[in-house]
């Protein structure tokens, strides 16, 4: 760099942050190098604010806009001659770091594991997942600054929700763990988990200089393995209601499945038999739950006619429509049964 322009770069003497990011919370200041000359003048825009760390501590925080002036030890041209063997450096380091002062909206946070906890209604382990969103703002800059911003030149909203998620999971696990909501209620519970959370986080937070509102619980997801057990106890529940309307008892609702499954795994004779006797038990089973009693069943091997031939017609009738017997397998029946009246 020529002299010349030595001496240009030090005549600058308005400081701003033009054009901010729409993600920056905080940018350092360096058009000019870390030199910024005596009664250099200094713009604050609206919803801006700037640090000014001198000699490498904090001198003043700026938070409101306007133009001001900058005291340093640094006077033009008497400063560069002055620094001519240091190659033009001055020992008077100036560091301006511009943050965001407005209220950054809608900021969405996630559960990076799963919370698990015993379900006090099931009696099992479940996972849970949760998601939502909050908005933040910058309360305490210098507090920021020193606590999470560091040494970093640029700090953006993205880094700031690296450090908000890695805070979440210990005190929304602490506080499901402590109120014990069972699977079914959680959805319910929904603005009462946010806002146990929102009371929790708060303090942690402002010790970093900055302020939580808004946050709020947008949905939750439980692990597949909670789902599954989840199923299986809708499932027999469903079940169990389904026969208590029959007028069955849930023992009787697992025969009548069990008989069902046999015959429709037919296989030759057997299965023709199994599915003649899957259909007896069937009827038997729904005359007696209707409070009916159920006919008798057919005679044994020496071909005896039964008590009741109309209701083993309607019974065949029924086997033969739902195709548990054939067709051919129905009038063979219905030959030997009108031909024993």
């Amino acid at each position: 760099m020529s002299l010349i322009d030595e001496i240009r770069r030090q005549l600058r003497s308005v400081i701003q942050w033009k054009d901010p990011g729409t993600n920056a919370l905080f940018h350092q200041w360096s058009d000019n190098g870390d030199e910024i000359k005596n009664a250099s003048k200094l713009i604050v825009g609206p919803g801006q604010g700037c640090i000014f760390v001198y000699e490498g501590r904090v001198k003043s925080v700026l938070t409101q806009e306007g133009l001001t002036d900058l005291k340093t030890a640094n006077i033009p041209f008497w400063t560069t001659v002055k620094k001519f063997m240091q190659f033009f450096q001055s020992e008077h380091k100036v560091g301006l770091y511009f943050f965001r002062r407005t209220k950054i909206l809608d900021q969405k946070w996630g559960t990076t594991s799963l919370i698990k906890y015993e379900d006090p209604k099931y009696n099992f382990p479940v996972g849970l997942r949760a998601y939502g969103n909050y908005s933040f703002r910058i309360t305490d800059p210098g507090g920021f600054f020193l606590n999470v911003v560091g040494a970093a030149s640029t700090y953006f909203v993205e880094d700031f929700r690296a450090v908000m998620n890695t805070r979440l999971i210990q005190p929304l696990s602490d506080f499901l763990a402590e109120a014990k909501y069972s699977y079914a209620e959680i959805d319910a519970h929904r603005e009462e988990i946010a806002s146990e959370m929102a009371r929790k986080l708060i303090p942690e937070f402002e010790k970093l200089g900055f302020e939580i509102t808004d946050f709020r619980i947008e949905g939750t997801a439980f692990d597949e393995e909670t789902m599954d057990r989840i199923n299986r106890i809708a499932d027999v529940t469903a079940e169990a209601r389904a026969a208590s309307a029959a007028g069955l008892n849930y023992a009787q609702m697992q025969q009548l499945e069990a008989m069902r499954e046999a015959a429709r795994n037919e296989g030759g004779a057997a299965g023709i038999g199994m599915g003649v006797g899957a259909g007896m038990g069937f009827g038997q089973m729904m005359s007696g739950a209707m409070g009916n009693p159920a006919a008798p069943p057919a005679s044994g091997p020496q071909g005896a006619s039964p008590a009741d031939p109309l209701a083993t017609l309607r019974q065949l009738k029924e086997m033969r429509e739902t195709g548990l017997i054939t067709e051919d397998e129905y009038a063979a029946k219905k030959k030997e049964i009108l031909g024993r009246m």
